[in-house]
């Protein structure tokens, strides 16, 4: 019998969705937007002392070729011919700090995380130290929080009158940025300032490790970021588009060891190895940015809300950087093309939301799985005056209140667990409103719907919830996969590629999941207003700064 024939699709783009916990390899029909197949791998994450973390650039770089085999397997089960592939993006977790040795393509140190509180995912500049030296051989993910002290020196060498860095980087002075980390490596690991004197040192967010590596490494890998990662570097004038010579002397990094920034749509080099040797990888976006692009975010004004551990809300700010007056970030949303225009956003992020049904579930044991939660919430449809204000390590944008722990009120003889899981769900929504409500301070124009995504998405009564206390429409795509669809879709409209238009017009209408405010305006805004009042009565628990009590 002859071999049965392969499916014909048109041209199909893959996406590297490379994550904190997981790394993936999904693949997309260009011309519909439509998920084909994918594969997933976790990554372990290393805690070498308390308050950091680390993972294996090793490992991540061995778990992108092992997706992409197994993709490139269960595509070929499909009848889809891997040949179609004509092109690669990568989108990555923001800030982790790799440096790498460019004669034996090893890594000098693991990957160093950006420091959050834990199950957090936001920014802070106040962190408990750790002690200097770690073990050897690892990078710097983005949850790290050792580099408190290299913080806090630099901060004394800021003039009061002119912050230089956040006016050129759009971002705070925190642990949580990558040239943090890289001074730290810098300082501490003999390793790195060796390699550094002898000119053999590479540094990269995990993008550019990805990127070297699968183009050749030793054989020519190409060393490039995007403009969007190098914009999370706080070494990358967000306004020239270059690296600063200024903020390097700053931090005291040597510039010949950063990447080569490129825009996040062109084409970088083609794959060295493997199912898909040959092919070109054209697109590369940090994780957020990926997601805005994946939700078609392209006009002034539009957001998007990720809903994972934390929450990260960006709206594109167009051509203009907007800086914020309410604890938000600027950061450069994405520049689709070497030609194209660069389009800024301001950046928002919900330490605690994923996170706390989490806590219910390891903490209270009130539910046995997170997806227990919407059954309870479902079963009394109120928390009946009862309000979560989970700032279990101090309040973040707006507020940034260190001095703030987490607390329930309200409660009553009548409250049981089913009210306190949909305070939880409700504490996710006024969270989002606060960063909403500052946003829409900041840029002055009222949002009109939020769009979506990520893992709690899909509990309808937090959306409903959404919309009720922000009373504006949430919309949800019915594929969640956003981020890595981001990355596809600039790999596609890479020139040299072409396989994707991102012309209006051509752009495949996405089904959405539509919720529209189902309470009066009145209501909502009593909500709101209780849930300011209980925040306002989590402030000022803890009064002397220690590091068991401190900001984290």
């Amino acid at each position: 019998m002859a071999a049965a024939k392969k499916a014909v699709l048109g041209p199909l783009v893959g996406a590297v969705d490379q994550g904190t916990s997981s790394t993936r390899f999904l693949v997309f029909n260009s011309k519909t937007a439509e998920l084909l197949s994918h594969h997933q791998v976790e990554i372990k994450q290393e805690f070498p002392r308390e308050g950091w973390v680390e993972q294996d650039p090793k490992e991540i770089l061995q778990s992108v070729y092992e997706c992409i085999e197994k993709t490139c397997e269960k595509l070929g089960q499909l009848n889809i011919d891997i040949s179609n592939i004509k092109a690669i993006g990568v989108s990555n977790q923001r800030e982790t700090t790799v440096v790498w040795d460019k004669v034996t393509g090893e890594p000098l140190y693991n990957a160093v995380a950006a420091p959050v509180s834990p199950g957090s995912s936001v920014p802070v500049a106040v962190v408990p130290s750790g002690s200097s030296v770690p073990a050897a051989g690892a990078s710097s993910v983005w949850l790290d929080l050792r580099t408190q002290s290299t913080v806090e020196n630099l901060s004394k060498r800021i003039p009061g009158n002119n912050n230089f860095v956040k006016s050129k980087t759009g971002l705070p002075l925190s642990t949580y940025f990558s040239a943090v980390k890289l001074r730290w490596l810098l300082d501490n690991v003999k390793k790195v300032q060796e390699a550094v004197e002898e000119n053999r040192a590479l540094f990269g967010t995990i993008d550019s490790w990805l990127i070297w590596s699968l183009t050749g490494g030793i054989h020519g890998g190409v060393h490039c970021t995007d403009v969007t990662n190098a914009s999370r570097t706080m070494l990358f004038n967000i306004h020239s588009l270059e690296w600063d010579k200024e903020l390097c002397e700053f931090f005291g990094i040597p510039m010949e060891i950063l990447p080569n920034v490129r825009s996040s749509s062109e084409i970088y080099g083609l794959m060295k190895a493997g199912a898909l040797e040959g092919v070109p990888i054209s697109g590369c976006l940090g994780d957020q940015s990926a997601a805005l692009v994946g939700q078609m975010c392209f006009q002034d004004g539009q957001a998007k809300n990720t809903y994972g551990t934390g929450c990260f809300l960006l709206c594109n700010t167009g051509h203009k950087c907007v800086f914020s007056e309410h604890g938000l970030l600027t950061t450069v949303a994405y520049k689709l093309g070497r030609d194209k225009p660069v389009y800024y956003a301001l950046e928002g992020s919900v330490a605690i939301a994923g996170a706390v049904i989490r806590w219910l579930r390891d903490n209270l044991g009130i539910i046995k799985s997170s997806e227990e939660i919407e059954k309870l919430a479902k079963e009394v449809g109120t928390s009946y005056g009862c309000y979560f204000v989970p700032a279990f390590s101090g309040l973040y944008a707006p507020y940034w209140e260190p001095s703030a722990r987490g607390i329930i009120c309200g409660l009553t003889q009548f409250t049981n667990k089913c009210h306190i899981a949909f305070a939880a769900l409700e504490a996710v929504c006024f969270q989002t409103r606060e960063i909403l409500d500052a946003m829409n301070r900041d840029c002055g124009i009222p949002l009109s719907h939020l769009q979506v995504d990520g893992g709690m998405t899909s509990n309808k009564i937090l959306m409903q919830l959404q919309a009720d206390i922000l009373y504006i429409p949430v919309v949800k795509p019915s594929m969640p996969e956003t981020t890595a669809l981001g990355a596809a879709m600039a790999a596609g409209a890479a020139e040299g590629v072409g396989v994707w238009s991102l012309e209006p017009e051509d752009l495949s209408a996405v089904t959405m999941e539509r919720f529209e405010p189902q309470i009066n305006a009145e209501e909502s805004e009593i909500r709101y207003s209780t849930w300011k009042k209980a925040v306002m009565k989590s402030i000022g628990w803890v009064t002397t700064q220690s590091p068991e009590s401190g900001i984290t």
